[in-house]
């Protein structure tokens, strides 16, 4: 393969990856705990969109259980979010792991 060709198919990767990122960061992930009443809200870029807390989680007696949920459904939907985008970006390279990218 000549190198202008190769250099090429670099180019090519790059926009499909530039253009995944950009899709990434408008898909979300959700994650739920404590039975339903902490929602964490994740999109593509490991970002959280929004978090949601009943009321009856919040009991001032047990502060602690709450932090705990909220810990929980927030690291529960980064990983989702991080399998999310690594299934994608593995779509785009063929299965190849390029370090540094995701």
């Amino acid at each position: 393969m000549g190198i202008s060709k190769m250099m090429k198919q670099v180019q090519k990767i790059q926009a499909e990856m530039m253009r995944l990122q950009e899709e990434l960061g408008e898909r979300t992930v959700e994650a739920t705990v404590g039975g339903g009443v902490v929602t964490a809200v994740a999109n593509g870029k490991q970002e959280i969109v929004s978090i949601t807390i009943q009321p009856e989680a919040i009991d001032p007696e047990d502060v602690e259980m709450l932090q705990d949920l909220v810990l929980s459904a927030v690291n529960e939907a980064l990983r989702q979010s991080r399998e999310m985008a690594a299934q994608e970006m593995s779509k785009l390279t063929g299965g190849l792991n390029i370090p540094g990218v995701f």
